[in-house]
């Protein structure tokens, strides 16, 4: 199991707001569960305003500059909004049962929403930021 399962959503987020979040713990399933809990939470916008700004934090905090991708960080919380609205459950351990895909085809889905590759975006493209 996932180490971050070990801290309810609330100390999850403070943990990683406030950087005391462990490198080793932030994984795929962890930033997919950051985002739920700021969706679910803030709203899509508040969401990806703060995702956004903790996940350059996280990365200039252990020097890994060259993870953070805006592009790839809007489409997320965008697919992520998606899912969410379709979804019949209260907590991410039942979503992220309920959406699979999520967690193992991550990148196929986001190549089904944006068909130019955002993974080798360099600059942040404006045209995505205009629809939350």
């Amino acid at each position: 199991m996932e180490r971050h399962w070990k801290l309810s959503d609330e100390e999850f987020e403070e943990k990683f707001s406030s950087k005391k979040f462990k490198p080793l713990w932030f994984t795929h399933e962890a930033h997919l569960r950051l985002a739920w809990i700021y969706i679910t939470t803030y709203g899509k916008k508040v969401a990806f305003e703060k995702y956004s700004s903790q996940l350059q934090e996280f990365a200039e905090k252990y020097n890994a500059e060259g993870k953070y991708n805006a592009t790839v960080t809007f489409a997320s919380i965008q697919i992520m909004n998606d899912f969410i609205e379709k979804s019949n459950t209260y907590d991410f351990q039942d979503f992220i049962t309920e959406f699979p895909q999520l967690k193992s085809n991550f990148k196929d889905l986001l190549q089904t929403y944006y068909s130019e590759d955002i993974f080798k975006s360099t600059k942040q493209n404006s045209k995505y930021y205009n629809q939350i």
